[in-house]
């Protein structure tokens, strides 16, 4: 497949949109705790839309899953548990921080740990650095990153003008210093998905081989990560339900609920059919952030690394507006995200032109 870095930079901004929206109907999820919701939205998206998205798009897929090489299979998967792990830690630094302000600070250790360690992990980083066009991509990567922690600043320059009485109204269990350490796990274990798609090449190119087009080729792949994701999702939901005895949400037609009067005290019928329906939405949304991301990684050519960081970016780019004069000023980092990615995208069309500088190491 010919590389198309400014179509690879669109499919990673609509990947980022899907990403910036998808929570938005578990917030009419009504008498559900965070746990049951979590997992019935996480079973549309890492196993239901992966299947039947991939089945419809790749041939002979359950060919390609038999005979992938098993320590290809066995990384991917175990790096999907790895991230499932920031996968839950998310549900929980959104809980605590809220959406906006959640995002910014896991993203922002997600970008920096998911784009530069794959190259460095797989020796390739030196020879990146020693072309003239990888310079380019890294120097955008960097200005990416920037922009991207900027914007973080932005998310709590936007967090600090709400009154604290106003983010406990939204936000019920609003909590700065828990939500700073589950944000930071969040973040670093989050990269991970990085490393599956990494260590999934082969799998890619066993479902090409097996007559799958190069744009589909890691929807395989996802759904073995995102397997490994369900089963560290299902654990720690399934944990939750048992300590929080919150198990009977998934069928309990009705709740009881207590006024500011205890003599108040009435049944109020649970929406089950509503719920179920708005978790499969918002994991349907969820899982075509990797559909694209998975599509924009395979236009990236060989700096594909720097997929991570364009992803990254543009779910800062869709979720930040700001409320101030002040934090508009800071919202420059989305400027330089949407720079950053312009750069990478010219350092990959340059490659062309610097083909004779790029077959010799830079003095």
């Amino acid at each position: 497949m010919v590389p198309n870095p400014p179509l690879g930079v669109l499919l990673h901004g609509i990947g980022g949109l899907m990403s910036a929206i998808f929570y938005l109907p578990y917030r009419r999820v009504k008498f559900w705790a965070w746990e049951t919701y979590w997992l019935v939205g996480g079973v549309f998206s890492w196993l239901v839309a992966p299947w039947i998205i991939a089945s419809l798009a790749v041939p002979n897929l359950v060919r390609t899953l038999t005979h992938v090489p098993p320590g290809s299979a066995w990384l991917s998967f175990m790096f999907g548990m790895l991230w499932g792990i920031g996968g839950a830690m998310f549900g929980l630094t959104v809980r605590y921080l809220g959406f906006a302000l959640g995002t910014a600070m896991a993203l922002g250790y997600c970008a920096a740990f998911g784009t530069l360690l794959p190259p460095i992990v797989s020796g390739d980083f030196v020879s990146v650095i020693q072309t003239t066009s990888g310079l380019v991509v890294m120097g955008g990567v960097g200005v990416c990153l920037l922009g991207i922690v900027i914007s973080g600043l932005a998310g709590v320059a936007k967090e600090s003008e709400v009154p604290d009485k106003d983010k406990h109204a939204t936000i019920r269990e609003f909590s700065f210093k828990k939500g700073l350490w589950v944000a930071t796990v969040c973040g670093i274990m989050s990269a991970c998905m990085s490393y599956g798609f990494a260590a999934g090449k082969p799998i890619a190119e066993l479902a090409v081989t097996n007559g799958a087009s190069d744009l589909w080729k890691n929807l395989p792949v996802l759904i073995i990560v995102l397997a490994g994701g369900f089963t560290t999702n299902l654990l720690w939901c399934g944990f939750l339900n048992i300590r929080n005895q919150t198990a009977a949400n998934y069928c309990r037609p009705a709740v009881p609920v207590t006024s500011a009067q205890p003599s108040d005290e009435r049944v109020e019928r649970v929406p089950l059919l509503a719920n179920y329906a708005l978790c499969a939405v918002a994991g349907t949304l969820w899982y075509m952030q990797f559909f694209f991301y998975g599509m924009g990684t395979t236009k990236m050519g060989r700096y594909d690394f720097s997929s991570w960081t364009l992803h990254m970016a543009t779910i800062i780019i869709f979720d930040l507006p700001g409320t101030s004069a002040w934090t508009m000023g800071l919202l420059v980092g989305i400027n330089m995200i949407i720079g950053g990615s312009a750069l990478i995208g010219m350092g990959w069309h340059a490659r062309a032109e610097w083909a004779d500088s790029d077959a010799r190491p830079l003095h």
